[in-house]
């Protein structure tokens, strides 16, 4: 293969596994190399300011990790979504070009046919059937001055114990019995 460079990458097209979604429901498509950042902001603006129910988040291959992590992000800001994930495999077709064609004739391409992880994330304000596969309730909401040790949704890390006089570092003291000063020998020659 070091002699191939790959000049196109394509995903199949499938449709979303979610049934009677409405027609104008926002897909969230991420990338490898989509931005957190620029994903969230977008997706919030149509969840607060455009007051749309539900949102669908889908990635395959590398950016599954990202897809779960704006999804993650979204369900501590907003709070109260429902959430069906499907999990599939998505074919990728990749076309390979040779850098070393042969004189005699034209450049040779490989296509490559990859079977990819794929998951789509459906989060929804409104209630969805809590018995289909993948289903997840909306977190409890924590009232201020409750107590959340279980889970810190803030980030909050446990306060340090006050330090004990014992563990605080001292002066090293060094102490040379009485028959090692007898002796001639030195505290530098015991090494």
């Amino acid at each position: 293969m070091e002699n191939f460079r790959k000049v196109r990458t394509s995903e199949e097209e499938i449709p979303l596994p979610f049934p009677d979604l409405p027609p104008d429901v926002v897909e969230m498509k991420v990338k490898e190399g989509s931005k957190i950042r620029n994903l969230m902001n977008f997706a919030m603006a149509q969840m607060e300011l455009k007051g749309r129910r539900q949102i669908v988040f889908s990635g395959c291959g590398r950016a599954v990790t990202k897809t779960i992590t704006c999804v993650e992000i979204m369900k501590r800001k907003l709070g109260g979504l429902h959430q069906v994930t499907k999990v599939r495999y998505k074919t990728v077709l990749e076309v390979w070009e040779n850098q070393d064609p042969p004189p005699d004739g034209p450049a040779q391409n490989l296509t490559v046919h990859k079977n990819v992880p794929s998951i789509c994330i459906l989060l929804s304000r409104d209630p969805l059937d809590p018995n289909q596969t993948g289903y997840q309730p909306p977190e409890p909401r924590h009232e201020a001055g409750e107590d959340t040790s279980g889970s810190s949704t803030k980030g909050l890390k446990r306060p340090l114990p006050p330090p004990c006089e014992e563990l605080l570092p001292k002066k090293l003291q060094v102490q040379v019995s009485d028959s090692l000063r007898g002796s001639g020998t030195t505290a530098g020659q015991l090494d």
